[in-house]
């Protein structure tokens, strides 16, 4: 198989109704300092992708401090090879961040719409006022993201601040819904939502839903206690048919991003790139069957 995916971690991204299209989020560090990148998106789109959810941070594709000069040659790289980029990662959580403003300009320039912004933490002295600090941070940085032109979706992620989404959501809910909302992990919001939590958070997201993270996970017994481990999708705890159909229902058309997030082996450095394309292809084929039964035909489906 002729591909260039040697990677740690994949994600796929879909616009479920009416544009359908896979795309590929590609955590190669071996590639990040590459001028063009072109070797890190060759055969995304014959494995099925639309396009790259880029990562802007440290050891991403494009390093944070040199987003000005590199985001736009690894853009440009993208579309070459047929591929979109609807979204970037990034760890920026403050207009203050000297690299946030380089970051949001350069890619809003190059009509990126959305982007995902780093975490805070709990110190868990006073969680009220480590809140309100986040908040603060949070809303300086959607300003600027307005400035220029690019909406933020928050990560939900288990332990950060927003793992239980309704913090954070008291925080959203009072910005401007065309530039901030949330990027929704079923994965993180099941972990931290037990049986009914998590349903619950993905009603309360809806209204201002940007994008949307797959992944699944299982509790494990370990030595140390129990343990949530990264799996193949339909695995693992998320109810994919709940979840599915409630985006369907909420009407979401935005990004999807598939995480391959669990370690796949090989014997050798081929085998296991071969393995991690052969993973990556049975989890598109389960994400797909799952949004087929939530949304009925897909438009654009290659």
């Amino acid at each position: 198989m002729a591909h260039a995916l040697p990677l740690r971690a994949l994600y796929l991204l879909v616009w479920p109704k009416p544009r359908y299209s896979i795309l590929a989020v590609v955590i190669a560090e071996r590639f990040a300092s590459s001028p063009s990148h072109s070797q890190a998106w060759a055969g995304s789109e014959s494995v099925g992708f639309g396009g790259i959810d880029l990562t802007v941070r440290r050891g991403g594709h494009v390093q944070p401090e040199r987003a000005t000069e590199d985001l736009p040659k690894a853009v440009e790289a993208i579309r070459e090879q047929g591929l979109d980029v609807p979204m970037i990662t990034t760890e920026v959580t403050s207009a203050d961040d000297p690299a946030a403003g380089a970051i949001l300009s350069t890619a809003a320039k190059l009509s990126i719409p959305f982007f995902k912004p780093g975490y805070y933490q709990y110190k868990m002295i006073n969680v009220r006022r480590e809140l309100e600090s986040a908040a603060s941070q949070f809303r300086g940085l959607v300003g600027l993201g307005k400035q220029y032109g690019i909406q933020a979706g928050y990560h939900n992620h288990e332990e950060y601040i927003g793992a239980p989404v309704w913090d954070m959501a008291s925080v959203i809910d009072m910005l401007d819904s065309k530039w901030a909302g949330f990027y929704f992990d079923a994965r993180h919001a099941v972990a931290e939502g037990g049986v009914g939590g998590w349903k619950i958070a993905v009603n309360l997201v809806m209204p201002r839903l940007k994008m949307v993270a797959a992944k699944d996970f299982l509790w494990q017994k370990t030595e140390t206690g129990w343990a949530a481990s990264n799996c193949p999708l339909g695995e693992g705890m998320v109810d994919w048919k709940y979840f599915v159909n409630a985006l369907a229902a909420g009407g979401f058309q935005g990004p999807i991003s598939l995480h391959l997030e669990y370690d796949v082996a090989g014997e050798t450095a081929a085998a296991r790139e071969n393995n991690i394309v052969a993973a990556l292809q049975r989890d598109l084929q389960f994400l797909k069957t799952r949004l087929r039964e939530g949304y009925g035909a897909i438009a654009g489906e290659r």
